[in-house]
């Protein structure tokens, strides 16, 4: 996934302004300080913090082994009969193995030491974790007993599906909330599903992100007018994040104001200022 790098008074700041440029939650994304905030003289800022951000990979969750063991009871105190017990390896001088999160040994030499610890990931082609999602979509459609067909366009890494048919509000829901629980579901089904680390997977349906987007951005540019006559910041409704991302988006290019998030999710809002 490519990095985005943002600046900011503080790194809370430059940490807030990336994730609203890439659209996603602060557990959804791999957040780095490049640079801390340094201070001049009379609390003048000197130089900016900056940071840089990605949307975290998916990670593959470890299969439980849902085996049941036998347990036989001892007949003469019901516990279980475990057998003879071996000796116990002398661990000064065997090398030991441990388990890693992934269910995988990493090897260690006889001084304690990994000598295995990165294990390099299988790279997934981003066609099939694409025909999963549309299989998903479409099974998911037909459940909700709606007729419509998935669209996926591709560039590299990231993919966006297109849900289009008829009577598919359901699937849209208030303010798109439920669209955007489609969205986890389908990266679920396939990203998570294919152990899939590297492409950017988006959902849209019957069209309504991208009405979104248009009612956003002619909103963004009138906020925009109104903070430049008044000289006053102006609060803006709590937002989702991608939607977020299309104000500081539009608003990055109008003359006169600048943008930053405020408050905690599902609260957060946009404020425009005066610049």
């Amino acid at each position: 996934m490519e990095w985005v790098v943002t600046t900011g008074r503080t790194i809370e700041e430059a940490t807030e302004r990336a994730l609203d440029q890439l659209g996603v939650a602060a557990d959804e994304a791999d957040i780095e300080v490049v640079e801390d905030a340094k201070n001049g003289l009379f609390g003048r800022v000197r130089s900016e913090a900056k940071v840089r951000a990605r949307v975290r990979p998916t990670e593959v969750r470890a299969k439980r082994d849902s085996r049941r063991r036998d347990r036989r009871p001892n007949s003469s105190n019901g516990q279980r009969d475990r057998g003879p017990r071996k000796p116990a390896a002398n661990r000064d001088s065997a090398p030991r193995k441990r388990q890693n999160g992934n269910g995988q040994r990493d090897k260690q030499n006889a001084g304690g030491v990994d000598v295995s610890n990165d294990v390099p990931r299988e790279s997934i082609d981003p066609a099939r974790v694409g025909e999963a999602a549309i299989e998903f979509l479409t099974g998911l459609s037909a459940a909700f007993g709606v007729a419509a067909t998935v669209d996926l366009q591709r560039d590299d890494t990231e993919l966006e599906l297109s849900v289009n048919g008829e009577d598919l509000g359901l699937l849209v829901g208030p303010g798109g909330r439920t669209l955007t629980a489609v969205q986890d579901l389908a990266r679920v089904a396939a990203q998570r599903r294919l152990g899939d680390h590297d492409t950017h997977l988006r959902v849209d349906i019957a069209g309504y992100r991208e009405r979104r987007k248009a009612s956003l951005e002619a909103f963004a540019k009138k906020i925009a007018n109104q903070v430049r006559e008044s000289g006053k910041a102006l609060a803006i409704e709590p937002m989702a994040s991608p939607d977020r991302k299309v104000i500081h988006d539009v608003l990055a290019n109008e003359d006169g104001v600048s943008t930053a998030s405020q408050g905690e999710d599902p609260n957060r809002r946009v404020i425009v200022s005066p610049a």
